[in-house]
């Protein structure tokens, strides 16, 4: 961890969190001159929440040399059951049937930044901590960011400036948002039934609940990202135990046994959101700084360190010279484009479809659904995209 940052970098990342550290590790004996601007003053976030990490996740992780870290706290998902609520029709998938080991891994948010900030501290970047990044700037020959570490104002210049899940916000000029009018309700609960690595995805008029084992294959505990309308969180927060357990139930159903406790709840607003193009080639915006999905199936933490991956080895396709050209940014954004668009039209999609309550829509998913356990061929292509992204095939 570097005192203070050097005037001048090939490459400039604002965030240290889990996507922008994935890039400085894509970036190790690259030869560039990397510093990492982080706002918290250690790289530590005790974050009990769930994330969801794809099979595909799991690949780059262990490319980044990150995975060993992180292997041991996380849980595989075997098996995914897809089912609606008042009508006919699920799906459900296995890793067998796909010839993987795990579909995806469920891990807490704090081990996750854990086993990213270990990378982020021997990939060769420096970094540099409780650097508050005010504003981020471009001219033609540079961009420069100017930041305030430990009450003064500093400025550091830069051929590339990378915002990553970290960076500062975008204003709503800049931005494409849609927002849900929803939010997720989330806790960790335990059922009955050991989980076997099985995972639940259940959709209701309300929205979507997601059920995601934790923990070793024989044990009975599982976090719920139940998607709530913005006009009942409060009340849902303000349940006793045993009421939002049987409202739970009520909206879930017994496919776990009875739900015997729930711990701390807590509620985030839900929404779309897609930055705008920059307009300077020499910023780039990856993660959160780039798209915001709905947490439906689970795809947008995946799709952020997809964009990390895929922008370091564009970097690294780059010579050091032209890191700055818009030659890079061009590149980087049509590389990216099919899979955030894909994502983000997926999410949406399934949360229009599925909260959709009209008789004919309801038996018509429920027909979709059955095809879908039923053609193979459909489940793999399926399985891959959750996986590996719109771009798989």
């Amino acid at each position: 961890m570097a005192a203070e940052a050097p005037d001048h970098a090939d490459l400039v990342i604002v965030g240290g969190g889990p996507v922008g550290a994935a890039l400085a590790a894509g970036l190790e004996d690259s030869g560039l001159t990397v510093v990492a601007l982080e706002a918290r003053a250690r790289l530590e976030a005790p974050d009990p929440r769930a994330i969801a990490l794809a099979h595909g996740a799991r690949l780059i992780l262990e490319r980044l040399g990150a995975w060993q870290n992180l292997a041991g706290r996380a849980t595989p998902i075997t098996h995914i059951h897809v089912s609606q609520r008042g009508g006919l029709g699920r799906a459900e998938l296995s890793a067998a049937d796909v010839g993987v080991p795990a579909l995806g891994y469920v891990a807490e948010y704090g081990d996750l930044y854990a086993a990213l900030a270990t990378r982020l501290l021997d990939c060769g970047a420096d970094v540099i901590t409780g650097a508050r990044v005010e504003a981020v700037n471009a001219t033609s020959g540079y961009a420069a960011v100017r930041y305030r570490r430990d009450g003064a104002e500093r400025l550091i210049t830069a051929d590339l400036v990378v915002l990553s899940e970290g960076g500062r916000s975008l204003p709503a000029e800049l931005r494409q948002d849609k927002d849900y009018g929803q939010s997720a309700v989330v806790c960790p609960v335990r059922v009955e039934r050991p989980h076997a690595g099985r995972a639940y995805e259940r959709f209701t008029p309300d929205g979507p609940i997601a059920l995601l084992p934790l923990g070793a294959a024989d044990g009975h505990d599982y976090a719920l990202v139940w998607t709530t309308p913005g006009d009942q969180v409060e009340a849902r927060l303000g349940l006793s135990d045993d009421a939002f357990l049987a409202s739970l139930r009520a909206a879930f159903g017994d496919r776990q046994g009875r739900f015997l406790s729930a711990g701390a709840r807590a509620a985030f607003p839900l929404r779309l959101s897609l930055a705008a193009p920059s307009a300077s080639h020499r910023i780039v915006r990856v993660g959160n700084a780039a798209h915001v999905l709905h947490p439906v199936a689970g795809q947008g933490f995946n799709l952020g360190l997809r964009d990390a991956w895929k922008l370091a080895q564009t970097i690294l396709d780059t010579p050091r010279e032209r890191l700055g050209d818009a030659g890079l940014a061009r590149r980087h954004a049509d590389e990216r484009r099919l899979d955030v668009i894909g994502g983000s039209l997926m999410t949406d999609l399934l949360v229009e479809i599925f909260t959709d309550d009209r008789f004919l829509v309801r038996h018509a998913r429920g027909a979709a659904l059955a095809l879908l356990d039923l053609a193979p061929p459909l489940k793999r292509l399926f399985a891959r995209k959750m996986m590996f992204g719109a771009q798989s095939w």
